[in-house]
């Protein structure tokens, strides 16, 4: 499967057991046009790489557009 995401302003707290994690909201469609949302806490590029283009394109927010974003009977 693959899929195509953008990132938002949601942050979201994700616990597991005792431990908390902030991840970030990213809202997109698999090729099919299923929407998801994924919840990520963290994102890079290769470090050997000139990574100015991608600070700048990650630092693009849009507005989410999908209500709840992940029940917590979805947590893996």
């Amino acid at each position: 499967m693959k899929i195509t995401i953008e990132n938002t302003t949601k942050m979201v707290t994700i616990t597991f057991g005792r431990a908390e994690i902030q991840a970030r909201v990213w809202e997109g469609e698999t090729e099919s046009g299923i929407k998801v949302a994924c919840l990520i806490p963290r994102i890079a590029a290769d470090g050997a790489a000139d990574q100015s283009q991608f600070e700048r394109e990650l630092e693009k927010q849009g507005a989410p557009t999908m209500g709840e974003v992940c029940p917590q009977r979805m947590l893996l």
